[in-house]
């Protein structure tokens, strides 16, 4: 093989479990997952000072808007980089979106194929659990000082918001009320009644919690029925209409997972065992017409179609030659959708999640996927020859990566495919006009019911004017209105919109 090939040599993940006032700091969560990473690899921790290249996982606090409720590093990737003792020639810190773990593997197993990369590391973490318990009980962070002096770091990925001012007014801002939009759309779209499709999200998620109970690592290791996961209790209340709580990833985690990516002859040059050596075969990268609004409907994603073809071309294999699998999992319809556009089957008895998913093995803000990544790699050098297929999504079913895996030897040279080739085809994709203030008779294309802890908060619409114009809307607050959109299907429903009483926003009122 040329010697410049990308392997991946070493993982290592970590699951903080104990006091919050005890809690790792960012930086110190980063290197307990990058030591573990070297350890796998066979290599003392030292090694981790001769890093050339370093991709940190943006996190969530650092999201626009996010604000900064704790404090760290404000460069991640320097402070870790000095913390390993390593002077990196590049490192980058990604944008936010769940798909970074992936696009940086991509990115960095590309600039090892053109001599620009000999040894590199890509990680990341998620700190909310404790940070959110420490603000919440005063423990304060004086253990968890870092400089915030050093100069922004260099970014990775889209900046662009996963959401319009005109979205955002109406909640779509917030996964947990766009997730359900999709979800009600592809309901209706196949026809079930709302308790067929309650029943078949607990039918799909029931084996994800199985697979969490045997994951050491996992922060919710408990199996749970498809009843417990569907059923309104005390402990698992409606968020947003049709998901529960057991339904809804879970950020409010202390994770995080490492990857150690060398170019061949440097793997060969540190001593690594060709058992430990995982190859990327194939990956693509590509968005979804960007805006939420923008879809061509709430039902399907070529860029999740048209990444997944392109990795398994890329390998030179078929979905039969794949023996494991990790779709992104954060809300059902992420799962229901990428099966779909991949050609899986719901039930496919290779399984769809090598972790437990983001609702029970944890969803660590957007470093879920090197932790599917990282356990990926020990799936498949028990099984040697497999391959094994990983999806990873961000923003609202918007960013697509997608990576095929195996320990045999590639059979080419590896060459990533410009991701501007497919974002092409989808940025042709015809689209809706939209008309942010919709007046006159209407009818829903998909909706959901917002609940707050005490119950209903809002419902939010899409819809379409007699025009075929896209808006997004509010309903009234009535509880009778509300309770009638989560028991009656009210996809194709009619109604009248306009503008609300304050202005800011859409008013629908069904019939």
């Amino acid at each position: 093989m040329d010697e410049r090939t990308p392997v991946l040599i070493g993982a290592g993940q970590f699951t903080y479990r104990g006091e919050a006032q005890n809690s790792p700091a960012p930086t110190e969560l980063l290197k307990i997952a990058a030591v573990s990473a070297a350890v796998d690899a066979g290599l003392a921790p030292d090694a981790l000072s001769r890093l050339d290249s370093l991709a940190v996982v943006g996190f969530t606090v650092d999201a626009p808007g996010g604000g900064r409720p704790t404090p760290h590093s404000s460069n991640p990737p320097s402070s870790l980089a000095a913390a390993l003792g390593a002077q990196p020639g590049w490192s980058v810190y990604s944008h936010m979106g769940g798909n970074s773990p992936q696009q940086l593997i991509n990115t960095l197993c590309e600039r090892i194929a053109k001599g620009e990369t000999q040894f590199a590391m890509a990680v990341g973490c998620e700190f909310l659990g404790s940070a959110t318990k420490r603000l919440t009980k005063g423990f304060g962070f004086d253990d968890w000082a870092e400089d915030q002096t050093l100069p922004p770091p260099e970014r990775i990925g889209d900046p662009r918001p996963g959401v319009t001012p005109y979205e955002a007014r109406h909640g779509l801002g917030r996964p947990i009320n766009t997730y359900p939009l999709f979800e009600n759309a592809l309901r209706a779209r196949d026809g079930r009644s709302i308790p067929e499709h309650q029943r078949r999200m607990g039918e799909l998620f029931a084996p994800f919690t199985d697979v969490a109970r045997d994951n050491p690592l996992a922060w919710f290791p408990v199996s749970r029925t498809a009843e417990e996961l569907v059923t309104v209790t005390e402990r698992n209340r409606m968020v947003g209409f049709p998901y529960t709580k057991y339904l809804n990833a879970i950020m409010d985690v202390d994770q995080s997972a490492a990857v150690l990516v060398a170019s061949l002859a440097k793997a060969r040059e540190l001593g690594v065992a060709e058992d430990r050596l995982v190859y990327l075969h194939g990956c693509a990268d590509a968005a979804d017409l960007w805006y939420p609004l923008e879809r061509q409907n709430f039902h399907s994603s070529p860029a999740m179609r048209l990444t997944g073809a392109r990795a398994l071309e890329m390998a030179g294999v078929g979905l039969d030659d794949v023996g494991v699998i990790d779709l992104y999992s954060c809300f059902p319809v992420a799962v229901e959708i990428g099966a779909e556009e991949l050609g899986l089957a719901l039930d496919d008895v290779r399984g769809l999640t090598v972790t437990g998913g983001l609702p029970y093995f944890g969803g660590p803000g957007n470093n879920y996927a090197m932790h599917s990544i990282a356990t990926m790699m020990q799936k498949l050098r028990a099984r040697p020859g497999q391959y094994g297929l990983i999806t990873a999504n961000g923003w609202f079913l918007t960013k697509q990566s997608t990576g095929v895996y195996s320990t045999r030897r590639p059979d080419g040279p590896f060459e990533r495919q410009d991701p501007s080739v497919i974002q092409r085809q989808i940025d042709a994709l015809p689209h809706p006009e939209i008309i942010e203030h919709p007046e006159g008779r209407a009818v829903i294309e998909t909706y959901t019911v917002v609940h707050g802890r005490e119950g209903y908060l809002m419902g939010i619409v899409v819809g379409r004017d007699e025009a075929g114009r896209r808006f997004v809307a509010h309903t009234p607050t009535d509880p009778a209105v509300l309770e009638s959109l989560e028991t009656v299907e009210s996809v194709g429903r009619t109604g009248r919109v306009g503008p609300a009483p304050e202005g800011q926003r859409n008013l629908f009122i069904p019939d």
